[in-house]
């Protein structure tokens, strides 16, 4: 098959618009019909389409391309899949519960997807386009090629296993509230992120052999060069917008005002690392300041019941558990007085 050039060499603004396209299918069922069974089915599948696509586009099949594509093809697909089971099981998302009837709060979170998928998939698309493959190619298994399988073959084990562990141990009932210390989860509080952080960057770094060896120079090398930006802004989503941000420190607020295992999680933060997968026997005793330095438990993600807990809410909850304590000692002293009369009688 011949490549296709379509609107610019390196498909940039056709993998954009076919992204709002099928993102803007799917917003008009979800929010038609309030459904949202396929939210993040359409952000996972969108990375197969997209890989589809601009690898049929190229015309230029090699193996370095062929890899790629499979790659963000399979996490695409398994993501999907498992957040399109999760979903059925529990039978809503409660992130768009205040969103779900607005039109524009809702269509800002679609608008996010988009931009989300179109940049993550970029080494993909680049490296596809003919701008890349207008130049010879490096043969494929170079030191950067292995790396990157290496990087992919980890993170998508410890995200697969990890999500399947977690949704495990939360569907037992006697784990309601608990601790999720089980597994992947014993070397790290979040084993799923970092996972998915070091898959793209694996794919990275297969795509941009062709410009580390020198084989693609000019504005192509930079335009290949700079799809590092789709690994990049992955890692930043996850640390610090929607992934770390919103669990470390508002996760332990919940869990200490409203006394729901505390401090079997304040150990568990103590001796396990935040992202990082590290033996917890020596993480425990690591000193602080290489926690919060060199294994990325910044202060942001640290929570201080002194600085950051609604005290009336503690009290309330103290006085609850305390009426109920009261009560409990008094129905036992009930049955106390009531078993003592039958045995006298």
């Amino acid at each position: 098959m011949a490549e296709v050039h379509a609107l610019d060499d390196y498909y940039l603004a056709i993998s954009l618009l076919i992204t709002i396209g099928y993102q803007l299918f799917f917003f008009a069922i979800a929010f038609s019909l309030k459904f949202d069974k396929l939210t993040d089915f359409a952000g996972g599948t969108n990375f197969i389409v997209l890989a589809i696509i601009t690898l049929a586009f190229s015309g230029h099949h090699d193996a370095r391309q062929i890899v790629v594509s499979i790659f963000i093809m399979l996490w695409g697909a398994r993501l999907s899949g498992f957040l399109l089971f999760r979903i059925i099981k529990t039978g809503k998302d409660d992130r768009f519960d205040d969103k779900r009837d607005k039109f524009f709060p809702f269509l800002g979170f679609w608008v996010f997807q988009m931009f989300w998928v179109w940049t993550v998939s970029l080494p993909v698309t680049v490296l596809n386009s003919p701008n890349i493959t207008q130049y010879p190619q490096p043969a494929f298994g170079t030191g950067r090629d292995i790396a990157g399988i290496i990087f992919f073959a980890i993170g998508f084990f410890m995200e697969s296993v990890s999500d399947v562990q977690k949704y495990g141990f939360r569907s037992k009932p006697e784990n309601k509230g608990k601790v999720c210390d089980i597994g992947l989860f014993t070397i790290s509080r979040h084993p799923n992120y970092f996972g998915e952080i070091i898959i793209h960057f694996g794919i990275y770094m297969i795509a941009v052999s062709p410009a580390a060896y020198g084989y693609v120079t000019g504005a192509a090398y930079n335009a290949l060069s700079a799809t590092v930006l789709g690994a990049i802004f992955l890692t930043v989503l996850l640390m610090f917008v929607s992934g770390l941000n919103l669990q470390e420190r508002p996760g332990a607020k919940k869990r200490y005002e409203s006394g729901n295992h505390f401090e079997s999680y304040k150990i568990y933060t103590e001796r396990t690392s935040i992202l990082i997968p590290f033996p917890p026997q020596l993480y425990v005793h690591m000193p602080t300041i290489l926690k919060r330095t060199i294994f990325l438990e910044f202060p942001m993600y640290v929570f201080d019941p002194a600085k950051h807990a609604d005290q009336d809410k503690v009290r309330e909850r103290e006085i609850e558990e305390g009426q109920r304590d009261r009560q409990d000692l008094h129905r036992e002293s009930e049955a106390q007085l009531i078993d003592a009369e039958r045995s006298q009688g």
